[in-house]
C-alpha cells in the first residue's frame, strides 16, 4: 500500500447551499423559493445523518458554492463532518477533485448526493463492503438514468470528463467506461432522487416536507 494511505474509507456528501431561488428550482411553483430551500436543507440533513450512521468512515461535506453558508457550519457542529468547498468546474470535475483528495489518504471513497430520501445506512454499508471486498467501483443507479452514489478504489479522469450530466444516459456512459477499464464493479439497487414536481407525491418526501414545516407558497 502506498505510504500515507490508510486502509479505511471516506464518504463525501455533495450539497448545495440552501439559498432561496437557487436550489430545487423546478419545485418552486409547488413550494415557493423558501419552501424549496427548506426542502434542500431537510434532504441534505438526511444525507449527512445517513452517512454518519452508516459508520464506514469519516464523512466530508463537499459544499457548493463554498463552505460559507451558516447551514454548513451548523452541520459541522451537529455531526462532526469536515467542510470542503467543491470548487469550480462541472459536476465531473468536482467529483474527480473529491476522489483525488480522498484517495490520497484512504483506500476507498464514496460520493453521494444530498437529495436521495430513500438512501439508508445499510445501502451505504453495502457500497463500502463491496469496495472493501475488492470491487474497483460501485454504482447506485438513479431512476432518471444517472446515479445517486459512486464508490471507487482508484480514480481516472475518463470516468468524469465529457459527460453530459443532465442527460438520462449518465449511468450507461459511466458503466461503459468502467467496462472499458476492465474494472470489477457492483451495481446496487436503483433509488430515486428529488428533482421533479411529481417527486413531491412520494411518501418519504411528504414526511420530510411535514417535518421541515414547509407549506405551500405564501404560507
Amino acid at each position: 500500500m502506498t505510504t500515507g494511505i490508510s486502509a479505511g474509507s471516506r464518504v463525501a456528501v455533495f450539497a448545495k447551499a440552501p439559498n432561496p431561488g437557487e436550489v430545487k428550482t423546478r419545485l418552486v411553483p409547488a413550494l415557493g423559493e423558501h419552501g424549496a430551500a427548506a426542502l434542500q436543507r431537510a434532504l441534505a440533513t438526511h444525507a449527512i445523518e445517513t452517512a454518519v450512521e452508516a459508520g464506514i468512515g469519516p464523512v466530508e461535506l463537499w459544499c457548493a458554492p463554498d463552505t460559507g453558508h451558516p447551514f454548513f457550519a451548523e452541520c459541522s457542529r451537529r455531526y462532526g463532518v469536515t467542510l470542503i468547498a467543491q470548487g469550480e468546474g462541472d459536476l465531473g470535475a468536482r467529483m474527480q477533485r473529491a476522489f483525488e483528495a480522498m484517495l490520497s489518504q484512504v483506500a476507498r471513497a464514496l460520493i453521494v448526493g444530498s437529495d436521495i430520501p430513500a438512501m439508508t445506512p445499510d445501502y451505504l454499508r453495502a457500497a463500502g463492503a463491496a469496495l472493501a471486498e475488492g470491487q474497483d467501483a460501485v454504482l447506485g443507479p438513479a431512476e432518471d438514468g444517472g446515479y445517486v452514489l459512486i464508490g471507487l478504489r482508484r480514480v481516472v479522469p475518463d470516468l468524469f470528463e465529457h459527460v453530459r450530466w443532465s442527460e438520462p444516459d449518465v449511468l450507461a456512459v459511466t458503466r461503459s467506461r468502467i467496462a472499458r477499464l476492465r474494472w470489477r464493479h457492483l451495481g446496487l439497487p436503483t433509488l430515486w432522487d428529488v428533482d421533479r414536481p411529481e417527486d413531491l407525491k412520494r411518501e418519504r418526501v411528504r414526511e420530510l416536507i411535514a417535518s421541515a414545516g414547509i407549506g405551500p407558497p405564501g404560507t
